[in-house]
């Protein structure tokens, strides 16, 4: 076999192992004003009760390429109190998932009126996870008893819970994503550890005001899985302009691990960590929302056609609020 085949193998698996988690895994959903996929603190945190369905896909042209579809909706209850939901489907290769989430949100406004935004939000998600690994085409001539040549399965419960605070035009969060210690038990202990926990800090600050018709939002999102110590870092900035069915917005994120993989370059060794830039382009109309989303891979060993393609939709739905919050706030008006 060709070296540098091999190579460009072992650094694929590399680095869908570095995003890889348990439950839904941390793509740019957000970006697509989807916060609440990421952080359960935001169900209900806005004016409107939001439904949200996404579907994304890699690798086109190629068998068994990863692919997620993911369907969302979060609302407000009460003065003080969100719900939310999540059903998902995730599957790369021969392994795949699917579960769904429960979200219970509670919400402090310390706003002097209900015009201005001064709100934190605390929330927590327990969630339902079934994996399977497919064997059934894996070539057992070899005896190798690891490998049953069945269909394996095993479901388990975790829970994320995270904080939100929205000031004005700022936004932060910090969410940790699969706080109990679980084992999916399809693998051997040697590569599969039952602590999957991964921590996100994020933050983003809108420029403009609401009588702009321009406006910018620049954002960030750092993670960090407790493990294995891997780290990530999302730099975005976004555009929004004011139209009259609604408004029309772009932006761009780009990704970047700390940690890199070693490959061979000709006679010499280099280390390539795994970058993503991700364009994205939506329009809200009156209350529907569609976005596309291209996240394409930086790096000397890639794919040829290496990106993932997503499409979003959404819909949001009236509250009892007669008026928006007098900020500039995408996330919450």
């Amino acid at each position: 076999m060709n070296y540098k085949c091999i190579y460009v193998l072992l650094f694929v698996i590399t680095s869908n192992y570095l995003y890889a988690q348990e439950g839904i895994p941390v793509y740019s959903d957000y970006f697509a004003d989807n916060y609440y996929l990421l952080h359960p603190s935001m169900a209900g945190a806005a004016t409107t009760n939001k439904l949200r369905l996404t579907g994304r896909k890699q690798w086109f042209g190629q068998d068994e390429a990863p692919n997620l579809q993911t369907l969302s909706f979060n609302a407000r209850i009460g003065e003080q109190s969100g719900i939310g939901a999540i059903i998902f489907n995730d599957k790369n290769g021969y392994h795949s998932q699917k579960g769904a989430y429960l979200t219970y949100a509670h919400h402090l406004l310390f706003s002097r009126s209900e015009i201005d935004l001064n709100q934190l939000s605390f929330g927590l998600s327990v969630g339902y996870v079934e994996s399977t690994l497919d064997e059934t085409e894996f070539d057992i001539s070899d005896f190798d008893p690891v490998i049953s040549g069945i269909v394996q399965s095993s479901s388990y419960f975790n829970v994320d819970v995270g904080l939100s605070y929205n000031f004005l035009n700022f936004s932060g969060h910090f969410t940790v994503k699969n706080l109990l210690f679980q084992n999916r038990n399809l693998y051997s202990e040697e590569f599969e550890s039952n602590n999957q926990r991964n921590y996100l800090l994020g933050g983003s600050y809108l420029i403009g005001n609401s009588t702009n018709l321009w406006s910018y939002e620049p954002s960030v999102l750092f993670q960090l899985k407790e493990r294995t110590g891997e780290k990530a870092i999302d730099i975005n900035v976004k555009a929004y302009r004011k139209m009259n069915f609604g408004k029309l917005w772009g932006g761009i994120s780009y990704r970047r691990s700390f940690d890199g993989a070693e490959y061979l370059d000709g006679q010499s060794v280099e280390n390539q960590k795994l970058q993503y830039a991700t364009p994205v382009l939506g329009a809200n109309y009156k209350r529907f929302l569609v976005a596309y989303t291209y996240s394409y891979q930086i790096g000397n060993v890639k794919f040829e056609d290496g990106g993932f393609h997503q499409i979003t939709l959404g819909y949001d739905f009236p509250t009892k609020r007669k008026k928006p919050y007098d900020c500039n706030c995408p996330a919450v008006n």
